[in-house]
């Protein structure tokens, strides 16, 4: 039977090294996770910093674009036949990221997937923003811009339907589908949240607006049974909605009979590579604000690592469906094809489809070593060829195949001008904006949700969890009577039989 022994000394103390019982070891209590979380919506004079660059990126492209509305499409690069440039492209690539944060986040809920606690929210918020900046491309795209309501189905005095048999339209029911759903599903997760800010709000203008975003929430145990099963049946709503939605995208390229385009893989390839890109988006951000926000002991190592593991799984299968896009074009006969693939490898566009490959294939195996995968320097700068290396994906999958289609006085070349690349800057702009006014506004991780794993104190604990935890050297000060130390980890350790 366990007995109280005497404290270890200070020098002995276990690190912040969480366990399967123990996934937080350094926070104390529910205090310390409101106090430091909410700490962190307290505006910095490095967040107005790269709040201004983010706007001045963005100013940069809306001076890009409305220079193209003055002037017409035709500064945007294109070259007949290829008509789909770097806003398709980057259309895609932004509504993969923006699949990508809902299906972790849904996903992850459904199996219990313990690394989700901490990094789900800031995909959740990643989904929304990517939605949004997604959603100005094929508006973008459109020679006559202040037309875009064309394209939505209403009575009108032209008697004139939209052409459903368009990808465009398509694109269009895709976005406001997933954004409809992601909102709802990020805003649901917020209210208990907005709830603990409300009654922590002094500034009477700003509880106002906390009060009537928490819809009353009280915390009382009936407003959390109808919580769980809320969010549990949007977590299970969104998941084959994302597949689905996905796969529509997906179809924008696979339903023509261009060469490379043409094949029934592009829905589960598309959906992988989404998971795959949103991961990498994850890492880009959770990082640095893990790092500046001093989050160590919320976004552990364990995190990380399991965190790196799904993105080398992901990594596996997108390899995979590039490899399976040769072995296709290989057996299928079509000379069309292996000429577009040996084109593509080997050819003109041989530059970008190697960035590709050794974006998404080679580097990601270096997660195959834990010394990396619990690198979060490593992680980082990975993440950022990640990013590259699925933008890339979708300019191989775009231009190669418009650039050499089945005629050979067809065939041409593409080059992206400088309104291209301003209004792909300005694209990123737009997202980190938005990004950065919601970590001010709202807490960028689910207070709720790391409560859930904060084993909360108790007079008298039981037992075999007290014995339990003097044989993992884990503190108990809320018995031992001790004060805690600075880092959550309490003044007495653990003891012998």
């Amino acid at each position: 039977m366990a007995t109280a022994a005497s404290p270890y000394p200070a020098s002995e103390q276990r690190p912040n090294v969480p366990s399967a019982s123990v996934r937080l070891p350094a926070v104390a209590d529910y205090e310390q996770v409101d106090r430091e979380i909410i700490a962190t919506l307290r505006p910095t004079l490095g967040w107005f910093a790269l709040l201004a660059t983010a706007i001045l990126c963005l100013l940069i492209g809306i001076s890009a674009w409305t220079y193209q509305i003055y002037s017409g499409l035709g500064v945007a690069g294109y070259n007949p036949p290829v008509m789909w440039g770097v806003y398709i492209i980057t259309f895609v690539f932004w509504i993969g990221i923006g699949h990508a944060g809902t299906l972790i986040s849904a996903i992850l809920y459904l199996f219990r997937a313990g690394f989700r606690t901490s990094i789900y929210r800031c995909a959740e918020a990643m989904t929304v923003f990517a939605v949004m900046t997604a959603g100005l491309f094929p508006i973008l795209h459109l020679g006559r811009p202040w037309k875009f309501f064309w394209l939505i189905p209403y009575p009108n005095w032209r008697l004139i339907w939209p052409q459903f048999k368009s990808p465009l339209v398509w694109d269009v029911f895709a976005i406001l589908t997933y954004f409809t759903v992601s909102s709802t599903f990020l805003y649901i997760g917020l209210i208990p949240d907005i709830a603990t800010m409300r009654d922590r709000e002094t500034n009477p203008v700003r509880k106002a607006i906390y009060s009537a975003l928490s819809l009353g929430w009280r915390n009382s145990d009936r407003e959390w049974r109808h919580f769980t099963r809320a969010y549990l049946f949007l977590a299970a709503f969104s998941t084959p909605l994302v597949l689905s939605v996905h796969s529509v995208v997906s179809f924008d390229f696979a339903m023509a009979l261009t060469p490379g385009w043409h094949a029934t893989i592009f829905p589960p390839y598309f959906v992988a590579g989404a998971i795959f890109s949103g991961m990498g988006m994850v890492f880009t951000i959770i990082i640095p604000i893990r790092k500046f926000f001093k989050l160590q002991h919320y976004v552990t190592l364990n995190d990380l690592d399991a965190a790196a593991k799904m993105t080398l799984f992901t990594s596996l299968i997108v390899g995979l469906a590039y490899l399976t896009e040769f072995q296709i074009a290989w057996l299928s006969g079509n000379k069309y094809e292996q000429q577009y693939f040996w084109n593509r490898v080997f050819g003109q566009w041989a530059w970008a489809a190697w960035i590709m490959i050794i974006c998404n294939m080679v580097l990601p195996m270096s997660l195959f070593s834990q010394k990396l995968r619990r690198n979060p320097s490593w992680l980082w700068i990975l993440s950022l060829f990640i990013n590259l290396g699925m933008w890339f994906e979708r300019f191989v999958i775009v231009v190669p195949s418009l650039s050499h289609e089945f005629e050979p006085w067809q065939w041409t070349t593409y080059a992206p001008t400088w309104v291209d690349y301003s209004i792909l800057l300005g694209s990123f702009g737009w997202f980190f904006m938005w990004f950065l006014l919601f970590c001010k506004q709202l807490p960028i991780m689910a207070i709720s949700e790391l409560k859930e794993v904060v084993p909360p104190k108790r007079k008298h604990p039981h037992p075999e969890e007290f014995e339990h935890s003097r044989d993992e050297g884990i503190a108990h000060p809320q018995v031992t009577g001790e004060h805690e130390l600075p880092g959550g980890l309490g003044a007495a350790g653990g003891g012998t039989h």
